[in-house]
């Protein structure tokens, strides 16, 4: 865990006096189910996790934001009066976009100094940028005496990491970063924003979480080809339903009316997404009556269609469901995150996880030859700030 103590004596080191520094905190997330729906307008069931990015940060009298970054031992800044200029793959952009979209949609955004220190994994799938940006969102947004309008603020930084980082990313990670809830998942309604919260559970029930270290280079190149695919197919569908805006809109039913009338690869990405976006409701209720097999099952047949529709699981995310399957008190496993590489999720029965830890990191040692990391998160809060 993050100290917010020690990232606020950081800030005093690096910039001086910490009179009027105020310390913020944005969690990073797992999504449970409904993967790659969010930019197809559809529904996603996120937890935000008790891993941070905490911000210090204090105004300045000009119009320069100044940022230090405790991980990468790197500082950066940009002048909000100046015209920006994009150094592509430079980690500040997702600060100076998510700043500079603030001010554009209306918030009073200032200079300011700010230090982060983050302890959400990069590149592991559990949306370490979205933490970035919502954390320095709602410091700049604080220090101008603002009230957070979380969803509003959500839609800046991903508008934010389209224009200054190329990912054209859906509004799931932002969202749950800024709008979490302690011990429940929030079903998002992507074309809405509508939000509901859905207990979950966590007593007899672990959520552990196993990254496998690696992430694989076609993972930012295929997430756009696969939203060009989606909407290639909406086009395709439109031909029989031209009342659908978006592959939300096409039913179990009348997907599998039509199916054989679009392309192979067409066909199995909007199968993934009809399928997808009614495993996540069904998901919603099987976490609100607590039939954690039901829930599992899903977990398991959305991994399957990740795999094998969408195309965007690996080898090292297959070998771990596949593991999962002979652990005792394990209730389901998947992929979580866009896929090819990064991290799987899985729910198992609290007397059960310390065998469940050690046999799988025995097998993806013997059959992967690196070590597996496991997380035994905490579903937290969304975006606050911390008063010490």
């Amino acid at each position: 865990m993050v100290n917010p103590s020690q990232v606020r004596e950081a800030f005093e080191r690096r910039f001086g006096d910490s009179e009027s520094v105020r310390t913020f905190r944005a969690p990073g997330r797992v999504n449970l189910i409904g993967e790659h729906t969010d930019y197809n307008d559809g529904f996603v069931l996120p937890v935000a996790i008790d891993r941070d990015t905490v911000v210090a940060a204090r105004p300045r009298s000009d119009s320069v934001i100044r940022v230090y970054s405790i991980n990468r031992k790197d500082e950066g800044s940009f002048d909000l009066g100046q015209p920006s200029e994009i150094q592509k793959g430079y980690w500040l952009n997702y600060v100076e976009g998510t700043a500079r979209v603030l001010r554009r949609t209306g918030f009073r955004i200032g200079g300011a100094d700010v230090l982060l220190e983050s302890d959400v994994p990069v590149g592991a799938g559990l949306s370490s940028s979205a933490s970035l940006e919502i954390a320095v969102a709602t410091a700049l947004i604080s220090l101008g005496h603002q009230p957070l309008d979380r969803k509003k603020m959500a839609l800046a930084a991903q508008e934010g990491e389209h224009e200054y980082t190329g990912a054209m990313i859906g509004i799931m990670d932002q969202l749950i970063s800024a709008c979490g809830e302690p011990r429940n998942a929030l079903l998002i309604d992507c074309r809405s924003l509508e939000v509901r919260a859905i207990p979950v559970d966590l007593r007899s029930h672990a959520l552990l979480v196993c990254d496998t270290g690696t992430k694989h280079d076609l993972a930012a190149s295929a997430y756009n080809d696969r939203r060009r695919e989606c909407s290639e197919a909406v086009e395709c569908l439109h031909r029989f339903f031209p009342e659908i805006r978006a592959l939300r809109d096409v039913s179990v039913n009348m997907f599998h009316s039509v199916q054989e009338e679009l392309p192979e690869t067409l066909r199995k990405r909007a199968r993934h997404v009809v399928m997808e976006n009614a495993r996540t409701l069904a998901a919603a209720d099987a976490l609100r009556s607590g039939n954690f097999e039901q829930l599992g099952a899903l977990f398991y047949d959305s991994h399957q269609s990740l795999k094998i529709d969408y195309e965007v699981s690996a080898p090292e995310l297959d070998l771990l469901v596949d593991a999962s399957r002979t652990v005792p008190g394990v209730f389901g496993t998947r992929m979580t995150g866009g896929g090819f590489g990064g991290c799987t999720v899985s729910f198992v029965a609290r007397g059960r996880t310390e065998e469940f830890s050690e046999r799988m990191q025995a097998m993806y040692r013997w059959k992967a030859g690196r070590e597996l990391k496991i997380y035994n998160v905490d579903i937290v809060g969304g975006a606050e700030e911390v008063h010490e």
